[in-house]
């Protein structure tokens, strides 16, 4: 009877670990996110680009939280252009980060005084974010994918002023 109590347990507890990890996974492409996107600039002729930038696998031991592909950088709009793509996950949000542009999982990113351009919309494709009226972009040297729900780095994109 021991044993038929512990089997039990054990395969309730394989189980439930096991129904987390595939959770985790299935979750954000069900409730969070598109999975692509496909926004355009509207006259881009007369928006004057700022900075160019491209995102990169801030830490290349965690399979889970990987990014890439360019941003640009406008006066006042930020363009994930069509290569960006990220690993999908819960409450990914969008941030000028200030500083010289090296921003590493270690950064303290909730101490610094960054903007948050708004929620991602889509795990990969071209997408724009509007820029807070007021916000000298030259201050900002990142553009970074953030995760607020468990307040990890997924991608940092160190900007180029032109």
């Amino acid at each position: 009877m021991k044993k038929l109590i512990l089997s039990f347990f054990v395969g309730g507890v394989l189980g439930g670990v096991a129904g987390f990890a595939v959770g985790i996974f299935v979750y954000p492409y069900i409730f969070l996110a598109d999975i692509v996107a496909d926004e355009r600039i509207g006259n881009v002729e007369s928006k004057q680009k700022v900075a160019i930038g491209e995102f990169i696998h801030a830490n290349p031991i965690d399979p889970v939280h990987y990014g890439g592909g360019k941003t640009s950088v406008y006066k006042d709009i930020v363009h994930l252009e069509q290569d960006f793509e990220v690993g999908p996950g819960p409450a990914y949000h969008v941030y000028l980060v200030p500083g010289d542009g090296d921003v590493t999982p270690d950064t303290d990113v909730a101490a610094t005084m960054f903007v948050d351009l708004g929620r991602l919309r889509a795990f990969k494709g071209s997408q724009i974010y509007p820029i807070p009226q007021g916000v000298d972009v030259k201050k900002y040297g990142s553009v970074v994918i953030w995760c607020e729900h468990f307040g990890v780095l997924i991608s940092p994109a160190k900007l180029v002023y032109r």
